[in-house]
């Protein structure tokens, strides 16, 4: 079969648009799962690949908080237990941070999922961003930048031990003997490290999977090679085709150093994507929403995508200040922001409303037409797998892109009319990981 790209719908409370809880088109309640569900149902209709939800563990913390939307949602394993009982193809991608958690937790939930879905689930590994959550956790302080990594590095391989912890073949529920697993097919982990100390084994069945896909999203140096080391896709902010072949050349380009090939990792970066029947339709759509935008919500949304830095103090019309690198949030993001800012000599507030939409990733506005010609050329020009989707309002935005992108990528043999298979690594492509605690066994 030719290549197709593959495409994730990026789910976020009311949309993702700053002020799209404002428009009268959209629900304004965060917690209203009849949204998601339909939303869902419709990335499922149109064969999306997964669902994908991202999560902080603290609420937002700026004076305008109360002027966002964001200020409460859904825990995402929570949210997408419920929306795997009404889908039944579409894969489930949760974020659940390193920094905040416990290797355990993390590992038993997304069995768990795994399990609930039939293999639909996957983990995105995250490290943190917002500071904020320290103070949740008895800290004073954020963890720095490179014992996040070096924490989320460790904490990756104690979950996949976990994962691991029995054999495929292990239950054999047997109601005449009473034997319920064989004894010999499970294992435990007894790991002991610099961060963590975790007995194991995990008291949950190897799951449909094998094991729930790993994504990641850091784009730092220190996100790239945990990437390459062992991340099956990788989620990325990249605003050109130029950076983001660059990015997709490095990134592709690390794995035969540990001994991967090229398909074993796909990389999604995020396209924001308003669609209209003909360019001024979609760039009034856009405009409707850019209209609700409070210009200090907007510098609060750049101050905390630029790494936690309070901007209010400086006038809205003044120029992006110089920052030092950020030591809590994404550098990759803040590099970005940063040379955005200075390239199109922005303001403050007119660089807020510029992020208020995609915050930093590529931006669509345009017809379906023109929008499949831009996913196309960075598919078939080295640039992505698949791209991340994020629209400004759920779910009419998704609805969309599902109704109106989708059909014509499907027309240009680019993307799937029906589902292939069953689990998201057969979306995907990848290959279901053998357990090589029980080689012996003939696992498959």
């Amino acid at each position: 079969m030719p290549r197709q790209m593959n495409l994730g719908a990026f789910l976020m409370a009311t949309g993702h648009h700053v002020a799209a809880w404002r428009h009268p088109d959209v629900p304004a309640d965060p917690l209203d799962f009849a949204t998601y569900k339909r939303t869902a149902q419709i990335a499922e209709a149109a064969c999306f690949d997964a669902l994908f939800v991202a999560d902080s563990v603290a609420a937002p913390s700026d004076p305008l908080a109360s002027h966002s939307a964001r200020s409460v949602y859904f825990e995402p394993l929570t949210l997408l237990s419920a929306l795997s009982a009404v889908t039944e193809r579409i894969g489930l991608i949760a974020t659940a941070t390193t920094s905040y958690n416990e290797p355990y937790h993390v590992a038993r939930k997304f069995a768990s999922l795994d399990h609930l879905s039939a293999g639909r689930a996957g983990w995105n590994l995250v490290t943190s961003d917002a500071a904020a959550e320290a103070g949740n956790f008895g800290r004073q302080t954020h963890i720095p930048h490179a014992e996040r990594y070096a924490r989320a590095r460790e904490f990756q391989q104690v979950v996949q031990g976990l994962w691991d912890s029995w054999a495929d073949d292990a239950f054999v529920r047997d109601k005449a003997s009473g034997l319920f697993h064989h004894p010999q097919a499970v294992r435990t982990l007894d790991h002991v490290g610099e961060h963590f100390r975790v007995k194991g084994p995990l008291n949950v069945a190897r799951s449909p999977q094998g094991r729930p896909v790993l994504v990641q999203a850091g784009s730092s140096e220190t996100g790239r090679e945990l990437a390459a080391q062992s991340a099956e896709v990788v989620f990325t902010a990249q605003p050109s085709l130029a950076r983001a072949q660059a990015f997709y050349a490095d990134l592709k380009g690390r794995l035969a150093r540990h001994g991967r090939d090229e398909q074993s990792l796909k990389i999604m970066p995020g396209v924001f994507v308003v669609v209209g029947q003909s360019q001024a339709q979609a760039e009034d759509k856009y405009e409707q929403f850019q209209a609700l935008v409070d210009p200090r919500v907007g510098v609060g949304l750049l101050g905390r995508m630029l790494g936690n830095f309070d901007l209010s103090g400086y006038p809205l019309d003044s120029p992006l200040p110089a920052l030092p690198p950020t030591e809590d949030g994404q550098r990759s993001r803040q590099q970005l922001l940063t040379e955005l800012a200075g390239n199109e000599q922005l303001t403050l507030a007119q660089l807020g409303r510029r992020i208020a939409g995609g915050r930093g990733h590529y931006s669509l506005v345009g017809t379906p037409t023109q929008i499949a010609d831009e996913l196309q050329a960075w598919f078939e020009g080295g640039g992505a797998d698949g791209f991340n989707v994020l629209v400004p309002h759920l779910p009419l935005g998704l609805e969309d892109f599902a109704v109106q992108v989708v059909p014509e990528l499907q027309r240009r043999g680019l993307f799937r009319r029906q589902y292939q298979g069953h689990t998201l690594r057969e979306h995907l492509g990848l290959q279901r990981p053998a357990n090589p605690y029980f080689a012996e066994r003939g696992q498959p």
